[in-house]
Parts: C-alpha cells; structure tokens; sequence
C-alpha cells in the first residue's frame, strides 16, 4: 500500500484565527492561557483536516516562524534576550518584533527578517557568534506530540535540518558557519534520542538547501552531519522542495536516511533516476501536489504518470504534496461567492489534501473506487484549457510587438537628474516615505461597506478623501519633503491593482502568512493581463491638489504583481510579466501626464522570483528587469522614476538593479544592521539611493542619532548629494501614534544631517 503523509499545513486558522490572537495579546486584550488555547484549537483543526493520511504533519503550527521556533528548540538566542523579564513565549516575540506587546518596556533590536528561499513568506534569521552554545528546549514541540496522539493522530513531526538551519542564519563575527556544525549535532542527536522514546517511527527533516548549488564544503558536511545522526532509532525522511537536485541528486540518495522527499512538480524529469539509484531499503516520498499554487491537479494524468512508478516500488513509495501547505490558502470551501466557473479550477490546502487521498485511493484500489471524483477532475482541466477568459490573443500580439525601444529612458541618469532637481528643488537629504500610512479601523470599515454595498459611492469616495487629506496634513505638519497620498483606497498593494485588471480574480477568504500576524490574500491571475481604465489617477491628483509639495505616485512593479500572486502555470512567467509590464506602463504614463512628477513603481518582490540556483540567475533578471524597464521608461527626462525593495538580500543582483536604471530606490537597512549597504563599498551606484532608517515591523520607535549613524555610515560609501532619508517599508501595519513620533525623528534627523553636511561645506570653503 501507497502511504500517503503531509509535510506542513497553514497555521494561520482558516479565518486567519491566530492572526487577531497574537495581536490581542501583543496588545494585552487576551491572556497568555487565552493565546494557547487558540493555538490549540487550529492545531486539531488542522489535524482534522489530515485524519485520512497515513501521517500528519507535527511541529508546524508557530505563533511566528518556523526559523524562530527552531532557534528556540535548540537554545540559540542572541545575547540581548537574556535577562529579560517574562515568559518565554514574551521573549519569543521580542527576538521576533522587538518587544512583546504595546506598552512592553523591555524592548529590544528585532532579528532580521528576509525571505525563505523563494516564496513570499519572511523568516527571522538565525544568529550565530563566537559565544553561541545550543542546548535543546522540547517542550513545546513534545507537547505538540502528544496533543496530536491524543486526537489520534499519527503523528510525524517536523523540523528543519541541521545544515539548512545553519545555511540561513548569519554570523555576527569571523567565525564559518561550519564551525558550529559539530555542536549543533549533538543537540540533534539527542533531539532524536528522545524522540525514539515517545515512539516516534519516522521525523521529516527538512534540508531544502539540497536544491541549490552547494560547495564540496557544505556537501560534505552533509556526509559528516547525516552519518553522525544515522545511529538513531528514529527513521529520518531527508525532505527537499522547491527545485531539482541536480548535481546534489546522488549525494542525497546515498545520504543514511530511512527515505528521501523530492518536489515532483519542479523535479519530475529526475524522478526515474532517483528510483534507480535510491537504495532497495529505503523509501520515496513524491510531491505530486503543487504546494505553492491553487490550481487543480489533473488527477488523471498524474494517476497516468504514477502507476507504473506505484507497481516498481509498492510499498516503499510515498505520496506528499511538493512542500509545506503554508504558501496556500485553507479551505475553498469557504468561497461561497467566488466566480463559479474560476473556483471549480482551483484548489486549496484542504481540497490538496482531498486530492492526494483521491491518487491514493486510485492506485492503491483502482480507478473506478474514486470514478466520479476523477470525470468531476476531468471536466475542470478541461474546462480552463478552453476558457475564451483565459486566452486572448490580442493581448498576445501586443507582446509579440514590444521593441527594445519601450525599456530606454530619453537621457542619462545623469542628464535626468539635473532636470528633475531643477523642478523640484529638494534639500539635501530630501525625506520621504515608502507609500502607505496606517490602516485604521475607519479606513478599513468604509472599504468593507462600499464592498458590501452599504454605502454609496459618494459617501465612499467622501471617506477617503477625508482619510487622504489626514495624509498629507499630517505630512506637512511633520515637514516631509516628498509626500504620498497614503494609500487609504488600498487593501493590498497586489490586490488593489489586481482588481483592476483585466485576467485577475480574487477569493475572499484566500490568506496565507507572509509574516507573524501578517496575512496577505494573493489575488489569482488566471488569463491575459489588460487594463482598460485608470487605476491611481485620480486620488493622486486629489492628494496633489491639497499641498504645494509634491505628492508621489504609487504603482506595484509587474515583477512583484507576478511573484506576489497565484499566478497562471499554463504558460511561461516571463510572458506574463510581459503583460502585466504593458499594462503599469498606461498608469505610469497616465499619471505623468496628469502632471504628477514623481513615481515610484515597487519592486518589492524582484529578488524572490530569482531562481535558486544562480546559474539560472541571469535568464529570469533578464526578463524582469526587461519587464520593469518597459513600464517605468516611456516618461520624459523631468519625471523622476522610484523603486523601492524592501527585505531582501539583493548584494548579489546589484548590477541587474542597476540596469533597472531607476533615478530612485528605497531599500531595507535598519533591521539588518545596515549590511545591504556593504555592497556599495565595491560597486560605485549610480543613480539616487534612500537606506532605510526605520524598522517599520517592530512598534519601537527609533530615536535621531540610530538615524543619523545610519545615514553617516551610508555617506562613506554613497555621496551625499544622492541619499534619500526614509523608513524601511511602507507603514499600514502601523498606528499613528507610532507613526508621528517616528517620521518626527526622521525628519529633525536629516535636518540635523544637512546642517552638519553645511558646516563641512563652510570648513571646506573657509580653509
């Protein structure tokens, strides 16, 4: 018989559940029991869900990150947690937010935060000094355990892999990352001691570095590491996703493991080479579900494909989707006014799993058992294929025409920007934010209403020009010099624009985790991208309207459109980015002519779409870059074109962004200790640049002179005359309070920068 198990399930609750949980406790409306509890209830839930699989997932319920609470089971905590008063589960969400609730005083420097390989889902960096000692904490992992036998529920727990624990953190001193291996064995091998005395028959450990390119270093202490632990009496499923293993392939099939995971829907073409090289004794789990997409499986194919698979290994073959549920949406279900004919072409976490068991059952009983299931099956992949909604081919002559003409800027960077300072005659160190302000209850209730149909859309639109007004009063009572309208007409910098293209559709009830309490909805593109009207326009020039200062334009890049959606898999990435190119290039050039002279087009997401192996790097750049290039360059020389990027490690693609040749971009700087800026000390940047000066995920507020050493530090590596001075991201998660106190720093903070870059200049003079 065929086993069928799971590798990670959405812990968000399917009416993202723990989300309003965590943040009632940061702000002390619930008890630490009350917050347990909540936690407890998805968990069952979440078993439920999995109680016909041979195995559910264990472990992979966190009240923040799966990093964070790794680095909790091993005892690796930086040194500023300790010593602090409250729980452990406070100090949890200090190292994870810099502090524990609202009016917490023991505040601390958040971890950094960046992005887990190539998803849109953020993980706190594990940290690593000359001091660091681990020592195991099971606690609540066993607890976890033993809540899920008592539902009876097969449990096999989960947990990420020595070596890609210690690949994703950074160390704080000279010290290799290797160097900790040894001692970051013996923890583990005692983990699967006691494991094995809870009578745990199998643990997955997840090493997804696999998929990338390793050097001998590292794939060695892959040996040194798996043969250490191979003594246990525990079997261990070695788990790899998101790529191929490529040259990696041998190396994890000789690994002494009881069975090996692969990503079948990225690695199918080496699924017949690891039947004939994995050992006779060991097991091989195949990811035939997709776990980062929403689209149905064709079941009859993959039963096709998996037959003659199932009859060469019988019992020793596994079925699994790809990786971890937690990068889809919970349950269909859910979406009672969904578009009819698009929801019968899609699947969620719940309904994944309903298919695996559907293959199961097929191949381990025979097709007619599971008959109507697979016609139903049929009949919607056949149903998209030939949707009239999905293709239309004039979109498609519109990018069969697209010139290398449409990426190219009139002038040089440096031409365009003695215009664009002449027109807007900024100070030096001129400040400005990334683009939204906070969500209120108010902004958030009149949007619903106008959804829901209980107001009108004079009433609606009376709203937010209330709330855009609020903006830009408050911005220039704080004496920002480049303002934004705020964003209050947004839900979502993806689904706003998304529901004003042609080719998107949206779900309700569609959330997934990007971070902690952070819950995005991805919209779902399922055909070719149009936009027939504008999208921006006119609460831009509303907010222009109300100040003499000028008011930026806020677009969301084709490239983060792409990657921060459920996008269409019948076709390739790069045409569709294409589309959506084409398609921002209206607004962009709407909004230029509407007389709005600055822009800013987030490219929030251009890193995470890079390929995990950096020999397929320059293929995906190429096209991305090209993609932004075609919506930002068709303006004239005066209008001044932003990018902003925020939490990603881009050191590595600093000359792709370069090529992107924007007069602006804000980045990430204040959470990672300023370590993007290292880059810059070997490649001279070209054009204007804005390292952000406040961590907008943590409530902390950061005080002048943390500001003005970070701009300093920017200074030795960037001339003066081309630093911007903003915060790190954009600030809806934020309240105002927060907001004011913090932008009020910011602001005298450049203005103390200026007055010392004056005294310089006069030293200079003078001497």
């Amino acid at each position: 018989m065929i086993t069928t198990h799971n590798l990670g399930f959405s812990r968000i609750g399917k009416h993202r559940e723990l989300k309003f949980a965590t943040e009632s406790y940061w702000n002390k409306a619930i008890t630490t029991e009350r917050l347990e509890e909540q936690g407890r209830q998805i968990r069952q839930e979440n078993w439920q869900y999995q109680a016909k699989l041979d195995y559910a997932s264990v472990g992979d319920f966190s009240f923040y990150d799966h990093v964070l609470d790794t680095s909790f089971l091993l005892g690796n905590l930086p040194s500023r947690t300790k010593d602090l008063n409250g729980s452990e589960l406070d100090n949890y969400f200090r190292l994870a937010r810099g502090r524990a609730s609202n009016d917490d005083c023991h505040c601390i420097h958040a971890g950094e935060m960046t992005k887990w390989f190539d998803t849109n889902y953020h993980y706190i960096v594990p940290e690593l000094t000359a001091d660091t000692v681990f020592t195991l904490n099971t606690q609540r992992l066993f607890a976890h355990i033993e809540e899920s036998k008592a539902q009876g529920i097969n449990p096999k727990p989960v947990i990420i892999g020595p070596l890609t624990y210690l690949y994703l953190a950074k160390v704080n001193d000279s010290a290799d990352k290797l160097d900790f291996l040894e001692a970051l064995l013996s923890v583990y091998a005692e983990l699967l001691d006691q494991l094995s005395i809870m009578n745990i028959e199998w643990l997955q450990i997840d090493e997804p570095i696999l998929v990338t390119e390793l050097s001998p270093q590292w794939r060695q202490a892959f040996e040194k590491a798996y043969y250490r632990l191979q003594t246990r009496n525990i079997k261990l499923l070695l788990t790899t996703y998101f790529g191929q293993l490529q040259e990696n392939l041998q190396l994890a099939c000789n690994l002494p493991v009881a069975g090996i995971h692969i990503d079948a829907i990225n690695a199918k073409e080496e699924v017949n080479k690891i039947i004939d090289w994995l050992p006779s004794h060991k097991v091989l789990s195949l990811g035939i579900i997709d776990g980062r997409n929403i689209w149905k499986t064709d079941l009859n194919q993959c039963i096709d494909w998996l037959e003659p698979i199932a009859k060469k290994l019988s019992h020793r073959l596994w079925l699994a989707p790809s990786c971890s549920l937690l990068h889809v949406p919970v349950d269909l279900s859910l979406e009672a006014t969904l578009d009819t004919d698009i929801k019968n072409w899609l699947a969620f976490a719940v309904q994944k799993i309903e298919e695996l068991d559907i293959i199961a059952t097929a191949l381990n009983e025979g097709r007619g058992v599971v008959k109507e299931a697979l016609i139903v099956n049929l009949e919607a992949i056949n149903s998209r294929k030939q949707s009239t909604r999905v293709h239309k081919p004039s979109i498609k002559n519109d990018i069969k025409n697209i010139t290398p003409e449409l990426g190219i800027r009139i002038s040089s960077y440096e031409a365009r920007a003695l215009k664009q300072h002449q027109q807007s005659s900024l100070p030096l160190f001129p400040t400005t934010t990334i683009g939204s302000f906070p969500q209120t209850k108010a902004i958030r209730k009149i949007r619903s209403d106008f959804k829901n149909n209980t107001v009108d859309l004079n009433h609606y639109t009376s709203a937010i020009k209330k709330e855009i007004e609020y903006a830009i009063r408050e911005q220039e009572e704080i004496g920002i010099d480049v303002l934004v309208h705020g964003e209050a007409e947004r839900n979502d910098m993806v689904e706003y624009f998304g529901e004003q293209l042609e080719g998107y559709i949206f779900s309700k009830y569609g959330w997934v985790q990007s971070y902690g309490s952070r819950c995005v909805k991805p919209p779902i593109l399922f055909g070719d991208i149009d936009r027939s009207k504008a999208m921006t326009v006119y609460w831009l020039l509303y907010a222009q309207s109300l100040t003499e200062k000028p008011v930026k334009g806020m677009l969301t890049g084709p490239v983060t459109l792409l990657n921060w959606s459920f996008v269409r898999d019948d076709q390739p990435l790069k045409e569709t980015c294409l589309q959506l190119a084409l398609a921002i290039r209206k607004e962009v050039l709407d909004l230029e002519q509407a007389g709005i002279e600055i822009i800013q087009i987030d490219e929030a997401a251009l890193r995470e779409g890079l390929p995990l192996r950096r020999s397929q790097w320059q293929e995906y750049l190429n096209w991305a870059v090209e993609s932004f290039k075609i919506c930002a360059n068709g303006v004239k020389d005066e209008t001044q074109i932003h990018t902003h990027m925020c939490y990603s490690k881009f050191n590595d693609i600093i000359k792709a962004i370069i090529n992107m040749d924007a007069d602006v971009i804000t980045i990430e700087t204040s959470r990672s200790d300023s370590k993007l800026l290292d880059v810059f000390e070997d490649i001279n940047y070209p054009n204007e640049i804005g390292p952000g000066v406040y961590d907008i995920h943590s409530p902390n507020i950061p005080d002048q002179s943390a500001m003005i050493e970070l701009i300093e530090r920017a200074s030795e590596k960037i001339p003066v005359e081309r630093l911007w001075v903003n915060p790190d991201c954009g600030l809806k998660t934020r309240q105002w309070s927060e907001v004011s106190t913090a932008l009020k720093n910011m602001v005298s903070a450049a203005k103390i920068l200026r007055q010392k870059q004056h005294q310089k200049s006069n030293i200079k003079v003078a001497s």
